[in-house]
């Protein structure tokens, strides 16, 4: 019988796997100082990049009288929000501007650090909605905007 046989105790050869070499060397590149403390500041900035995350949770609801857009906000100021509408749309953005400023004992401006951050959402109604009508409250973290649904007219088919 040949010797290469899958159940031969003779054979001390591993299997051969091609790409092992390759996925070391890359491990190995990966986890080396630059690399790794760039990949570092990138996963950071990912996990947090505005203190309200990239989207906030927006909830909508209908009654048979209205529409009800709830999104919740913790830590954010009512002069932050604001509201947009254009035809059917509903857009909510909340703006986040920060300035720093360090002063020497001369009251001197030394340093002026200036951040802006913004998150919106766009919700989309099935009918154009009428500005002048629309309710919204902000308590605790939490905005509520209410619309009033329309009846359109019924037109009858002869």
């Amino acid at each position: 019988m040949s010797s290469n046989l899958p159940n031969d105790k003779h054979n001390n050869k591993k299997p051969v796997e091609p790409f092992a070499d390759f996925m070391r060397t890359m491990n190995d590149f990966l986890h080396e100082k630059p690399i790794r403390g760039f990949l570092q500041s990138i996963d950071e900035f990912f996990k947090a990049p505005f203190p309200f995350e990239a989207g906030f949770y927006v909830n909508t609801a209908e009654t048979d009288s209205e529409y009800i857009v709830s999104a919740e906000l913790p830590g954010v100021k009512k002069e932050q929000i604001h509201l947009n509408i254009a035809g059917h749309y509903l857009t909510i953005t909340v703006e986040n501007n920060e300035m720093e400023t360090a002063e020497d004992q001369h009251n001197q401006i030394f340093q002026r650090k200036i951040s802006r951050q913004q998150s919106s959402r766009t919700i989309s109604l099935p009918q154009t909605i009428n500005e002048r009508m629309v309710k919204a409250t902000y308590r605790d973290g939490l905005l509520q905007i209410r619309i009033p649904r329309t009846k359109g007219k019924i037109i009858e088919i002869d």
